[in-house]
């Protein structure tokens, strides 16, 4: 899976890269685009086309008929019942190449979450870092120590909370830079990267996991932590990030989603894709 998640990260930040010192909508723009074209080509090559169209003809044609025959109870009814037939007709055409493009899709959202769902720290402000154990660890007596890089300081002790199985340190950033924890465990030393300051649009991993299959698609930014010690997870709670749009706040995922499907309506003529 970090294979998958390397080779999908590599694509999309290629894309984002030149636009990490403008508008984030830059940026968000131009991958909705490239994914309205990848989900129609993908679309298109794994869709029954013909019954796709044959089953919307027919829906156009019991709704005429329910137009012209209002009057008919009996032609009425069996327009209705033809309008069901044809709608399930036209959600089973469309079940293959659903379940062929929610796999990228998945990939992708998670990947541009890197980019879009949470802004990197700035200098002087305050966060905190956050260890899950396993079950089975005692976070009071667990020898954990976490070495900072120069552009952060901790500004408290650690509190351990038993009933969470959580270490929790609170850091300030201090300056611009990229750099890296180092959590000792032992004499194991796990890293995870830390992130302050940067462009309108720059790139920032949450959460470092060794944790379910799931989790590792969900939080594609680091690679898999190492697994001997009882860490499951070390994660930085930077800020949620806002598209600002006519005055308002904008989730990302909503954006990319409209966008996304705007496009694809707008060039299914073009490439001539039946939806």
């Amino acid at each position: 899976m970090h294979i998958v998640n390397l080779v999908v990260g590599r694509a999309v930040d290629l894309v984002l890269w030149p636009f990490r010192g403008l508008s984030p909508w830059f940026g968000l723009v131009v991958v909705s685009l490239l994914t309205a074209l990848l989900m129609l080509e993908v679309y298109k090559l794994t869709s029954n086309q013909a019954a796709i169209r044959r089953a919307k003809d027919r829906i156009k044609a019991h709704l005429l008929e329910m137009r012209l025959y209002k009057d008919n109870m009996r032609v009425t009814l069996g327009a209705q019942a033809g309008i069901l037939k044809s709608n399930l007709a036209y959600m089973a055409a469309n079940l293959k190449p659903l379940a062929v493009m929610i796999v990228p899709l998945v990939l992708i959202l998670a990947r541009l979450s890197l980019w879009f769902d949470r802004a990197p720290l700035r200098p002087g402000e305050e966060t905190l870092v956050k260890v899950e154990l396993a079950a089975s660890a005692d976070p009071l007596s667990l020898d954990l120590r976490l070495e900072l890089p120069p552009a952060v300081e901790a500004t408290a002790p650690a509190v351990r909370i038993p009933d969470e199985h959580e270490v929790v340190w609170r850091i300030r950033a201090l300056a611009e830079g990229r750099g890296r924890l180092l959590l000792r465990a032992g004499d194991r030393t796990i890293e995870k990267t830390v992130t302050v300051g940067g462009g309108p649009l720059t790139s920032v991993s949450a959460l470092a996991s060794r944790g379910s299959f799931v989790r590792r698609i969900l939080y594609p930014g680091e690679p898999p932590l190492p697994g001997g010690t009882p860490v499951r997870t070390v994660e930085v709670l930077y800020p949620a990030r806002r598209l600002a749009a006519f005055g308002v706040g904008v989730h990302w995922l909503v954006a990319y989603l409209v966008l996304s499907i705007a496009f694809g309506f707008a060039l299914k003529g073009v490439f001539k894709v039946e939806i």
